[in-house]
């Protein structure tokens, strides 16, 4: 019971954070507008979004991923680090001090640069991995465009008409931190690691180009604000993922929300596989196989290699608020978003209803990033082989797939609705393959079981060996000898 309130209060301390991180975005940005100049507020985001925002959330993860992992695990996870304060000095504090012993190493560790490397080059490595996954987060609205006393605030750094192209564009710079990485380092164990990343992610951007053009044709842009809903003012909806396929009548609005999930299923399966694959992280983490002494970064130490590790965390939340942004409606409702944006208290103080559906979309973008933990702790490293024939023979033949698919029913169905009727049917036809699966591997299970015992009921396995003794991994004194 004390975990459970324990997990309950920590769920609550970081709801209540968020928003009231998301509500300092929005009055510090009208302050800057008040008295710096018009469009000030985007510069103060630089600072919350990117900084405050972005970077915490990926320092905390680094932390989050080792006790998600020892909890799948059903271990105690980092617990050992203590901080030398009269009353806190025999408390773990949920391995929160781990944060800053891990900074502290990563900033007093020997920067080791080998004899024989480019030093140039290889000084350059981290960088052109960090920078390219870290500005990606500038076109993603992470929040309304409110009036904040007689003020326009957003809630995104920049709206470029190429949104969308610019993300793909700064995405596919970070492959040349991987292969410089590997080839500067004069180490053939770093350069097959180079190699491997840069041509996995070669491979994995052309699925990820295509997963996203049913999303642009349905709603005929590529901005982000215009794909998400937020067109200038956030009192208005019926636009991009703002809309509804199908609603009630009457004052609160209830209904299917044409949100990317519901309209482009394929696509977002093969978007979120193929930017996993972007990532370089387990199951796709074959360029930095440990057990193959592989990794392209192999000949990093301190803050350098500090760099490749928080850039890869990085790379979490940006995806996180990627995909929320275009499949999951970004900082909208699923219903009621119409009667909230109507109610007269969020029109006269619109920083209030920018902090609510501000908290909504960082709430969605920390669930994206347990799914993403889920993954990272569940599957095995998948063979570069079969990377790769997912790439080119499954994502990509499904993404063209799904482009003639969609660019036919926009073309036959303006309003979205045989759209969003042909994602449901996907969506169940992959939620009923799903639960097949499940109880076909079941049934499998429980056969195998069965015939480890006897015709008494014994626990006997097929050489007669009781089954304790028969197990390796056992506890009892037999196992033990």
């Amino acid at each position: 019971m004390s975990r459970i309130l324990t997990m309950l209060f920590a769920m609550a301390f970081i709801i209540f954070a968020i928003a009231g991180g998301v509500a300092s975005a929005y009055l510090v940005g009208y302050l800057a507008e008040e008295y710096l100049f018009e469009g000030a507020s985007r510069l103060t985001n630089i600072l919350f979004l990117m900084l405050v925002f972005v970077m915490i959330t990926a320092t905390l993860l680094t932390l989050a991923e080792r006790k998600w992992s020892a909890f799948m695990q059903d271990r105690v996870g980092p617990n050992r680090a203590r901080l030398a304060i009269p009353g806190l000095s025999n408390r773990s504090l949920g391995g929160i001090p781990h944060i800053i012993t891990d900074v502290l190493k990563m900033l007093t560790k020997e920067d080791f640069v080998p004899g024989t490397a480019n030093k140039f080059l290889f000084n350059l490595g981290p960088i052109l991995a960090f920078a390219p996954v870290f500005a990606l987060f500038a076109v993603v609205p992470a929040g309304p465009t409110v009036n904040v006393f007689g003020k326009t605030v957003d809630m995104v750094v920049a709206t470029p008409d190429f949104g969308m192209l610019y993300l793909l564009a700064i995405a596919s710079l970070a492959v040349y931190g991987t292969s410089l990485a590997g080839w500067s380092s004069n180490n053939k164990f770093a350069l097959l690691g180079g190699v491997r990343a840069s041509a996995q992610m070669i491979s994995y951007e052309v699925a990820l180009g295509l997963s996203l053009v049913g999303l642009f044709l349905a709603f005929s842009s590529v901005q982000l604000p215009v794909l998400v809903g937020d067109v200038g003012n956030a009192l208005v909806s019926g636009t991009g993922q703002a809309q509804y396929l199908w609603r009630t009548d009457g004052g609160f609005d209830l209904g299917l929300p044409a949100w990317g999930i519901f309209i482009q299923p394929l696509g977002f399966i093969a978007f979120f596989v193929a930017s996993f694959a972007e990532t370089k992280r387990a199951p796709f983490d074959a360029p930095e196989g440990e057990s193959e002494i592989i990794g392209y970064f192999v000949e990093y130490s301190g803050m350098k290699f500090g760099m490749f590790m928080i850039s890869e965390f990085v790379e979490v939340v940006v995806l996180a608020g990627v995909t929320a942004s275009l499949f999951f409606g970004g900082h909208h409702l699923p219903f009621g978003g119409e009667w909230l944006a109507a109610q007269p208290f969020f029109q006269e103080h619109g920083w209030v209803y920018g902090t609510l559906l501000g908290t909504v979309f960082w709430i969605k973008v920390i669930l994206l990033i347990w799914v993403q933990l889920v993954i990272r702790w569940t599957f095995p490293r998948f063979r570069y082989d079969q990377i790769q024939n997912l790439g080119w023979k499954i994502l990509l033949p499904a993404g063209l797939a799904n482009v003639f698919i969609s660019g036919a029913l926009v073309l036959w169905d303006p309003s979205l609705r045989a759209l969003g009727v042909v994602g449901l049917l996907e969506i169940g036809f992959v939620v009923a393959l799903t639960m097949t699966t499940g109880a076909k591997a079941a049934g499998a299970h429980d056969t195998a079981h069965g015939h480890g015992h006897d015709a008494h009921g014994h626990g006997h396995d097929a050489h007669g060996l009781p089954a304790h003794a028969a197990d390796p991994h056992s506890h009892s004194p037999a196992g033990a000898h």
